[in-house]
Formats: C-alpha cells, structure tokens, sequence
C-alpha cells in the first residue's frame, strides 16, 4: 500500500469517527447533563474545531442549530472525495 493510499484510508476513517462525534455530541444535548461532565467536555474538545467555524457563518434559525448537519455534509462529501481518489 503506498503512503498516499494509507493518507486517504486514515482521511475516510477520521470522517467516519467525526461524524459518529458529531452526531453523539448532538444526542448528548437532548439530555440533562452538565457542561463539565467529563464526556461533554470530551465531544466538545472533538468537535468544536469542526463546528465554530461553521456556526460563525451559519446564524442559528429560530433557536435552532444546524452546523451539525452541515459538519456530517462535509465530512460526507470528504469521505467520498477521499474514497474516490483510492
């Protein structure tokens, strides 16, 4: 296998772990656990770098934040770009 072959590999399988951090990060609001639990602390150090970015460009609409979706759609669209290139 060479090098680029396993730099794509590794691409497709960090998506797929952000895209199961973003949507677990997303679950976990839904319950009522705190902001310093140590698991929230953990989704947030994961995702945050993806999601900022992303709520700085996108408003929230009527209370409502959809930068989760649009991470799972990049990630997508870099999952199959990086397939494709295999």
């Amino acid at each position: 296998m060479s090098p680029l072959s396993t730099f794509l590999v590794f691409i497709v399988y960090l998506c797929q772990a952000l895209t199961i951090a973003v949507i677990a990060r997303s679950v976990l609001t839904w319950f009522p656990i705190g902001q310093t639990h140590p698991i929230v602390v953990f989704m947030n150090f994961v995702t945050d770098p993806l999601l900022v970015p992303i709520r700085r460009i996108m408003p929230t609409v009527a209370m409502f934040d959809f930068s989760p979706i649009v991470a799972i759609i990049v990630l997508y669209v870099i999952q199959i770009a990086a397939q494709s290139a295999l």
